[in-house]
């Protein structure tokens, strides 16, 4: 489950709009192997249900280390491009941190801060179910970008449940996207924000993301975030 991707296309859409999309990565066999991990209590660490919280409605679990083969191979693999990508950020917003070249090395980071509880996580969603606008940060430590694969079938699965961001832009309104996700795909997007040219220079654009309401059926995903929890 080695991505080989096309990251001269990501980055270009990542500095242009804050989001890209991976192309088709999963099959739907990978799909189905992962979704069938979410009844298996023992790989995870916390389940959570969003409506007690204010969430929203519909549950997410967050897997326990060890992380399933499959998620850690995507963790992985996803990360080194990642990193170049968000110091190439850093450098154009005037940030004097860095980003280090392996996940091993930023875990270690997140470790030292006292970041030590894994994030990757899945979330399953039926009729009626929604995730609020938000951001996934978790401690002191954040690495400023991460992936979502949708793992279910739109149309043919559940309808409605469109994977939705919204980006803050200086003096104007904010401004939504709805990405167009197919089973199997990935997008791999800002987790906080993103420098953006302005008429003043580069500027911080902060994102929220979240989920619209599922009409119908079930919708699960999984998220990869490379930053773990204090």
């Amino acid at each position: 489950m080695s991505p080989e991707l096309d990251w001269k296309r990501i980055a270009a859409e990542l500095d242009a709009r804050g989001w890209a999309l991976t192309g088709p990565l999963l099959t739907p066999e990978q799909c189905a192997d992962l979704t069938a991990l979410y009844e298996q209590p023992a790989l995870f660490r916390g389940k959570v249900v969003m409506a007690r919280h204010g969430f929203g409605k519909g549950e997410y679990q967050y897997f326990a280390y060890p992380l399933p083969a499959p998620i850690q191979a995507l963790r992985e693999s996803l990360y080194p491009p990642l990193a170049w990508i968000a110091n190439r950020w850093a450098a154009r917003l005037g940030e004097e941190r860095r980003f280090p070249e392996t996940l091993d090395a930023m875990l270690a980071r997140c470790r030292e801060a006292g970041q030590a509880r894994p994030t990757p996580l899945m979330l399953t969603y039926g009729p009626g179910d929604y995730n609020c606008l938000h951001q996934d940060l978790y401690g002191e430590q954040v690495f400023p970008l991460q992936a979502a694969f949708l793992l279910d079938a739109p149309g043919r699965d559940f309808e409605g449940g469109e994977f939705v961001l919204v980006e803050q832009r200086p003096r104007q309104q904010s401004a939504p996207q709805v990405v167009p996700l197919t089973q199997g795909q990935g997008v791999i997007f800002a987790v906080r924000e993103r420098p953006a040219e302005g008429t003043r220079g580069v500027h911080r654009r902060v994102l929220r993301h979240g989920v619209s309401e599922i009409r119908a059926g079930r919708r699960r995903t999984l998220g990869v975030i490379f930053h773990d929890a204090s």
